[in-house]
């Protein structure tokens, strides 16, 4: 499951897993690699400087985004850090599932590679001002920190080449919900009578 920022991927998810799937969120995991004296912290703070800490020793993700969101390089660079780890979780994740659907929700999953793992690639998407609207209600960003991430993504359509399927969540909660539930129809194992 992918989708730039804003989509609507943790809504698809949460109605995945009310059908049965087994959910691994790769930004809960890239939190979890950045737990203080992790190597990704330590490559973290080598990289950004201190400055990107909170007094406690955690990484602010809301300095850091700044940097980052506001330099290529530097999100490359971020991303070169946090992704392996965040990879081989996953993978180790999957290896011991035993849902018979597992979700992989990543936002770089075409990019990181990880897609390679993955049976079929579900791409979420809605408009671009639906996301910027997203971002300023839900995360509390300015509209132009909000613009300022959406433009720092890869374009939605450089990820719907590689959609097995497209969920459009830029209507109605129901839409969307339909949308789930006829893919969900296509690839949830059948139940023996």
């Amino acid at each position: 499951m992918t989708g730039n920022i804003a989509t609507g991927k943790s809504t698809v998810c949460q109605m995945l897993a009310r059908l049965g799937a087994r959910i691994i969120d790769a930004d809960q995991l890239a939190h979890q690699a950045l737990e203080p004296g992790s190597p990704a912290w330590e490559a973290v703070v080598a990289r950004f400087g201190k400055g990107v800490l909170q007094p406690d020793g955690q990484i602010d993700r809301g300095k850091l985004g700044e940097v980052v969101f506001a330099d290529p390089v530097a999100l490359r660079e971020l991303e070169d850090i946090v992704h392996p780890a965040v990879i081989a979780r996953s993978l180790e994740i999957m290896a011991r599932a035993t849902e018979p659907v597992v979700v992989l929700d990543a936002i770089k999953l075409i990019e990181s590679g990880m897609a390679q793992s993955c049976d079929a690639v579900w791409v979420v998407t809605c408009t671009p001002q639906q996301q910027a609207e997203r971002l300023m209600a839900g995360r509390g960003l300015l509209e132009e920190a909000a613009w300022q991430r959406i433009r720092a993504q890869p374009r939605a359509a450089e990820k719907l080449e590689h959609a097995t399927v497209v969920i459009d969540n830029s209507g109605t909660r129901e839409a969307t919900w339909k949308q789930v539930r006829e893919a969900w129809e296509k690839i949830a194992p059948r139940k023996k009578l």
